[in-house]
């Protein structure tokens, strides 16, 4: 789980200044969205359950003052401002999921790759978003919303033309129509135009026709006035962020991390820009180092290959990690981050048996098996050995390999000397070994054929691109694209655009490659294949 996004400011919510007079507060609420694990299930089970909705710490007071949101308040905001643009929609949680589609969530999602003994709990809150209720003083309720694993790392699954299946949703697959950015500034506008709105209170009551009185009172007497009183700092600002926070299926977790830990941010936010796409889970757990740059390494690894699946204390180490990223992620202080160990640990055991969908279009199996050869030759040496199985070929060894292959250093630079400091200084000093450097870890390919766009900040649109340079276009389209089963990638015209014929489930947006952060340029490796080669080439990576 690799969580790079950040929601500071959205709401404001600054309840840390609230005097906490009644002693039977809560805190820290359980998120109500994590589905029920039966008592006789696989250690598989419960990581699978983690990863669709454990909190891990994010339903909280000290998470509403930055990332998490007061959730009624938020959704009936969204769901006037829908009315104002259109009065004829109902103020209904069916009209707010319709808003949250457009930004790539999956509110009607069914998760198709649960281990036995796990049930996808009822919500009506998309697939990812975590919920669930605290106390701030005594006696009072807020239902509190927050992000977790699933927002990002559950992708759609695809039929065997390559279009889309919305409702139906894969643990560990990226979703590549997320769009952050999107979500965060539309949250911002309607808070901003609704929050002396005199049906706004009623207008969740509607939505939410269970919420009882004391939500009611809590609302109007704590959350609203706080609310107002961190717009009222935001004002005349255009965005709640100094920094932008990705486009669809690309997020910005080292500005997040900055903005967590008070660090500096380059050009006040302006410069950085380092992006990166979300990744297919597979096969990560044979990483020695995390991020896209392997800035969070495992203390005392070796950088060198890895030649087995990992052992007992290398899960460990990999999740103290990834709860780290629960700082940036859901507004979680460093010093309790690490109380999610237990999830995270169980979610290591989980993505160590997870595979993305099996490619479900057509593969010329002939060509793949050349492709195979090909692949050894070309790429193994930086993305990983698999065995012969042409069928659902396995990882045998990676080799953990970091360097600079000319793509963008954006990224990489971003992650400054004064950031990893601040790393190293907090309470995850012991946890992680900060290695800062040029270029990038090469990432296993494991899911490839779903994680379009390519390079580690989505610029480049097909696998075709990829191996082909000089075709890379400047700009295209992604967000509730469907794909190109035969350049292997989004299904795109000559100019960039979706199809005429095609309608995306989530509002598309244009990356253009000449932007700060999304050089489309390097990884040149397999550029001299002949056609019939990337051919092949392209027909075994599908198998991966």
């Amino acid at each position: 789980m690799r969580k790079q996004r950040v929601f500071a400011g959205i709401s404001g919510v600054l309840l840390a200044g609230v005097s906490l007079a009644w002693v039977a507060s809560v805190q820290v609420a359980e998120s109500l969205s994590r589905p029920h694990v039966a008592a006789s299930a696989s250690a598989q089970a419960h990581g699978a359950a983690a990863f669709a909705g454990a909190g891990f710490g994010g339903i909280s007071t000290d998470a509403l003052a930055s990332n998490a949101v007061p959730w009624r308040i938020v959704a009936a905001s969204l769901v006037l401002e829908e009315r104002k643009t259109d009065p004829s929609v109902k103020s209904s949680v069916a009209t707010l999921n319709v808003v949250l589609a457009r930004f790539g969530f999956l509110p009607h999602a069914k998760i198709q790759n649960f281990p036995a003994g796990v049930t996808q709990p009822a919500s009506s809150l998309p697939l990812g978003m975590t919920y669930g209720d605290i106390s701030p003083i005594g006696g009072t309720k807020v239902r509190v919303a927050n992000l977790g694993c699933a927002a990002c790392h559950a992708g759609v699954a695809y039929d065997p033309d390559g279009n889309p299946q919305p409702q139906r949703a894969m643990l560990g697959m990226p979703n590549t129509s997320i769009n952050l950015e999107a979500y965060t500034l539309a949250v911002f506008k309607a808070l901003r135009d609704q929050i002396d709105a005199p049906d706004l209170i009623s207008t969740a009551q509607v939505m939410y026709p269970k919420m009882g009185w004391r939500e009611r009172t809590s609302l109007k007497l704590i959350v609203l006035p706080l609310v107002r009183q961190r717009l009222a700092e935001l004002a005349g600002k255009d965005r709640p962020l100094p920094f932008t926070n990705g486009a669809p299926g690309s997020t910005n977790g080292v500005a997040a991390l900055k903005l967590a830990l008070r660090t500096p941010f380059i050009d006040g936010g302006l410069g950085d820009a380092g992006v990166v796409s979300v990744p297919d889970l597979g096969n990560r757990t044979w990483r020695s180092s995390l991020l896209t740059d392997g800035i969070y390494a495992v203390p005392g690894a070796s950088l060198g290959p890895t030649t087995s699946p990992p052992d007992t204390a290398r899960l460990h180490a990999l999740a103290a990690i990834t709860t780290f990223f629960t700082v940036a992620s859901m507004g979680v202080h460093p010093d309790k981050a690490i109380k999610s160990l237990p999830d995270a640990e169980a979610i290591m055991t989980f993505l160590g048996s997870y595979r993305a969908q099996h490619f479900p279009g057509r593969i010329d199996r002939p060509a793949a098996a050349r492709g195979q050869i090909i692949y050894e030759r070309q790429c193994a040496e930086c993305h990983g050995s698999y065995d012969a199985n042409l069928d659902a070929p396995k990882l045998t060894s990676f080799p953990n390999w970091r360097g600079d292959v000319g793509t963008d250093p954006i990224r990489a630079t971003n992650f400054d000397e004064t950031l990893a400091a601040a790393v190293a200084k907090s309470a995850y000093r012991s946890l992680i070994t900060v290695r800062r450097g040029r270029g990038y870890v090469a990432p296993p390919l494991s899911g490839l054929w779903a994680s379009a766009p390519y390079l580690h900040n989505g610029s480049v649109p097909t696998l075709a691109d990829m191996l082909t340079p000089i075709l890379r276009p400047r700009r295209f389209m992604v967000g509730g694209h469907a794909l190109d089963f035969n350049r292997v990638g989004l299904r795109l015209t000559a100019h960039g655009s979706y199809p005429s014929d095609y309608r995306p489930f989530s509002t598309p947006v244009w990356i253009d490659t000449k932007a700060l952060g999304r050089s489309n340029q390097g990884h040149h490796q397999g550029e001299m294949l002949s056609a019939a080669d990337k051919r092949a080439l392209i027909e075994y990576l599908k198998l991966l």
